[in-house]
């Protein structure tokens, strides 16, 4: 009798206990995503890989970085496959916020653009008085195939490429039949592989160039004018085009990457010989980093 009472409550009891168990809901094993769409620039230089934790730390946001053309993540921007986007060409980017595809624009950082070509300079590039110039005579020299290495990909760097040779009176479309200029279609780093195999010329962002030196046999012939400035830029994709956006995780990132511990942590960011790659200047441009 006193068994058969014990096994009643017990089986009474076990349900009660393991309700509350039964109804608490999952516990998230993760915090918020964020996709990013951004430039082989800033992931080749390891820039992102760097920030990418201390992001994690400060706002419990993940970031999965989708590195390609900043053309390329412009689109993917636009079409809402990413939340957010950090590039390279403002005056596309501030068209893009006008026709209402992207909110809350700021600028982050900046390096510049340098020339890089083989060490005996056939072309004479480093006498040249502009970046126009250069490109001239990298013209001029009509060298072997492949003479000139161009990302071909329709970022900013090869944006950038292009205005440089309309300068010179040389049109996109008559570049394509010249043997000695080059198309790759592939990212910065891999561009500059292609450049030191073939020792060409070829226009790099500077950051991507002093990460990846010590494995090139190339210098850079030409730098330092302002045609050749390379200012960064952050915007959220528009919530309004795109319902679908994690557009409070975009803001999040946007405030936290122009904060002072955000602005900090690029200042801080250097190569291994203490080379800066990006400098910050979201305080400069925009006032005082929250």
């Amino acid at each position: 009798m006193k068994r058969t009472l014990i096994l009643a409550l017990l089986l009474f009891c076990i349900p009660l206990i393991c309700l509350p168990l039964i109804c608490l809901p999952a516990a998230s094993s993760a915090g918020e995503r964020l996709i990013l769409a951004s430039t082989t620039s800033t992931q080749n230089s390891g820039l992102l890989d760097y920030l990418r934790p201390l992001i994690k730390s400060a706002t419990g946001i993940e970031v999965h970085v989708v590195a390609v053309g900043t053309g390329a993540a412009l689109e993917m921007g636009r079409r809402g496959d990413a939340d957010a986007v950090l590039v390279h060409a403002k005056d596309l980017e501030l068209e893009l916020v006008k026709k209402g595809y992207f909110v809350s624009r700021r600028d982050v950082m900046y390096n510049d653009f340098v020339i890089i070509g083989p060490k005996s300079d056939p072309a004479n590039v480093r006498g040249s008085s502009s970046a126009a110039d250069a490109f001239k005579r990298i013209k001029g020299a009509r060298g072997p195939r492949g003479f000139f290495v161009s990302r071909g990909d329709d970022s900013g760097t090869h944006k950038k490429e292009l205005s440089l040779w309309a300068k010179t009176g040389i049109s996109p479309a008559s570049l394509k039949k010249e043997a000695w200029y080059l198309e790759v279609g592939q990212g910065q780093a891999k561009t500059q592989r292609i450049a030191n195999e073939k020792q060409a010329y070829t226009l790099t962002d500077r950051g991507t160039w002093l990460s990846k030196m010590d494995s090139l046999d190339l210098e850079v012939l030409f730098e330092g004018m302002p045609e050749l400035f390379n200012q960064y830029g952050v915007m959220a994709a528009n919530p309004q085009r795109q319902k679908h956006v994690n557009f409070d995780a975009a803001m999040e990132f946007i405030k936290w990457l122009t904060s002072a511990k955000g602005q900090g942590a690029i200042e801080n960011y250097r190569t291994p010989r203490g080379d800066r790659l990006f400098i910050p200047n979201y305080k400069e441009t925009h006032g005082n980093a929250g």
